[in-house]
């Protein structure tokens, strides 16, 4: 089964320097139909204005997950963590116990554009941390490429969850990737940008799919897009 998520539905927030698309329910925007799927809580499509930004607040047990795409995102916490987050790299922080980070655009000229992802953690208390990892195109072109796991597979950033991260990048309908769903996983598949089929099912810019009962899922780019595909518990 295969339950789209239209972008055009999501939830917003629009400020002068920001411009955000919930996926699932987040700050202002609640709808009990969309809370999350399986331990993904929250997916938020982020544009940041140049100089805008999020100023220092407080997070708990989540991992946080960070995938940017176009520009630059300057991170710092309490961790005494300062770090620039660029185009293709991906981020992990685990709030854990308590954490206070800010983000801002790192540019004065440039928007910055990104995915801020939450995963419930498989128990609280855990012990707050970061990580960061660069994933160049051509680890992503055509494949789908771990880029969190609770294994850390492959070089992978390590989530506290029984999840794994994939993306993929498609530059046209040759480009094709399969992934096996072993019986009682989930999947959610969410199309960063371009547009990608699944299953038959066309995914545009924003838009989103549950995936249960599915033993395996078929991704090309229609004619090009990118993707995260979450395989969850």
């Amino acid at each position: 089964m295969i339950r789209l998520r239209p972008a055009a539905e999501r939830g917003a927030t629009t400020l002068d320097w920001l411009d955000s698309r919930h996926s699932f329910s987040f700050a202002d925007y609640r709808d009990p139909r969309h809370m999350g799927w399986r331990a993904l809580r929250v997916i938020n499509d982020d544009r940041v204005a140049p100089g805008g930004g999020f100023g220092p607040h407080g997070h708990r047990d989540m991992e946080i997950v960070t995938y940017v795409l176009d520009g630059a995102l300057e991170h710092k916490d309490s961790l005494g963590t300062g770090a620039v987050i660029r185009a293709g790299e991906v981020q992990r922080m685990s709030a854990g116990t308590g954490i206070r980070h800010s983000e801002f655009n790192h540019s004065q000229t440039e928007p910055v554009h990104f995915l801020q992802i939450w995963i419930v953690p498989e128990r609280p208390g855990l012990a707050p941390g970061y990580e960061q990892r660069a994933f160049a195109p051509a680890e992503r072109r055509g494949r789908l490429r771990p880029v969190a796991a609770r294994d850390g597979r492959d070089g992978a950033l390590t989530v506290h969850q029984d999840a794994v991260v994939y993306a993929a990048l498609f530059d046209g309908a040759a480009d094709a990737a399969t992934h096996a769903l072993a019986p009682g996983r989930h999947a959610w598949v969410q199309a960063a940008r371009g547009a990608v089929t699944l299953n038959g099912h066309r995914l545009a810019a924003g838009d989103g799919a549950a995936v249960s009962d599915e033993p395996r899922l078929e991704l090309a780019g229609d004619p090009a897009g990118e993707i995260l595909l979450f395989d969850l518990a």
